[in-house]
């Protein structure tokens, strides 16, 4: 049974696997910073897993920087790698670096791995992930990377399965966090988000795209700490319309909630545009996550102003979260995939173990 952890610095989350197959899942919140250990334990309790019936656990690590590009095994290397990167990306891997002490201190002989939210856009060209920036700065690792990646890996997988695979894809991951990427023939080609995930679309607590100066400005008033803070947990959704959640921003009926969706819809429509330049084209738009997934509204008001590619949705299909979105006259499909992150990482550490000769 294998054992696929998702944590964060002050939560836990568990799903275990057989195979391909969901068995068992759980959660913990609000733990103290040095109780994942306890918590792991708790977490396998409430799903009523032994250790000693583990296989192996693998984990969702955010930022894999240059060189983590693939799922493999949890190494002192890789460790020393995944460190390295926690000055890109400070409020994730810490944590994750977290739960992979945890696994380690209930079962020490544990095999683990790590999958990267980063790897699935190392095929990016050149191009695309570098900065205009002097040489000696674009060598401390400033460059676009791109996250959500386990997602957009999930998303392919299925419609590859299924026999949907376009030839370029505009994959759209709409939650909490946001970003979309450009996909060719199953790979990464561009995305929104950059060095960090603050990069790209509004989001529900994070700015999206914004000028490197008005950046300065904001760390000139308030300092580094408390401007990062404001770009990251007071911004987006919730600093336009007072709340981060899609739901209640649609219920607030406010000036405020309108102008916040209409925003969120409205930089979705022109980072797309982005996209498909990239990819000189357009054959499929793909939702997922959260607001992907459930909000019928957002969607049709994004599709609707990517008209002018030839994308038309059926409001009745659109309505009631079919799987399949577009309507008869529409030249692009739309397609709607729900969020497989686990699974994602179940299989390709399965697959690293497999080779390996386990």
């Amino acid at each position: 049974m294998w054992l696929i952890v998702n944590a964060g610095s002050s939560s836990l989350k568990l799903k275990l696997f057989e195979g391909e197959r969901e068995v068992a899942r759980s959660a913990v919140t609000e733990i103290g910073p040095d109780g994942h250990r306890a918590a792991m334990i708790d977490a396998l309790a409430q799903a009523g897993v032994a250790v000693d019936r583990l296989t192996a656990a693998a984990h969702r690590v955010v930022h894999g920087g240059a060189y983590l590009t693939a799922t493999c095994r949890v190494t002192p290397e890789v460790l020393r790698g995944i460190e390295a990167c926690v000055p890109l990306a400070p409020l994730h891997n810490p944590a994750n670096l977290v739960g992979i002490q945890a696994v380690h201190d209930i079962a020490p002989d544990l095999p683990q791995y790590a999958a990267f939210d980063t790897a699935f856009h190392a095929t990016n060209p050149d191009v695309a992930v570098t900065y205009a920036l002097p040489a000696s700065e674009r060598a401390r690792g400033l460059r676009r990377y791109g996250f959500h990646g386990l997602s957009y890996a999930a998303l392919v997988r299925i419609l590859r399965d299924r026999g949907e695979l376009p030839e370029r894809l505009l994959a759209c991951h709409l939650g909490n966090g946001c970003s979309m990427a450009a996909i060719v023939n199953g790979c990464s080609v561009a995305t929104t988000m950059g060095y960090s995930p603050l990069d790209g679309l509004t989001m529900g607590t994070r700015s999206g795209a914004i000028d490197g100066n008005a950046v300065l400005r904001l760390a000139e008033l308030h300092g580094v700490e408390r401007a990062g803070r404001i770009l990251n947990r007071e911004s987006g959704l919730l600093g336009l319309g007072g709340h981060s959640d899609l739901r209640a921003l649609h219920a607030a009926g406010t000036a405020e909630a309108r102008f916040a969706l209409d925003h969120f819809a409205y930089w979705a429509v022109r980072h797309a545009g982005s996209m498909v330049a990239a990819m000189g084209g357009l054959d499929a738009v793909v939702f997922t996550g959260g607001i992907g997934q459930n909000d019928p509204w957002m969607r049709k008001k994004i599709l609707s102003g990517l008209s002018f590619m030839g994308v038309s949705s059926d409001p009745a299909r659109n309505a009631r979260n079919e799987t399949t979105l577009h309507d008869a006259t529409s030249r692009v499909a739309i397609l709607l995939v729900p969020a497989d992150e686990e699974r994602q990482i179940a299989l390709e550490a399965q697959a690293v173990r497999a080779g390996e000769g386990a």
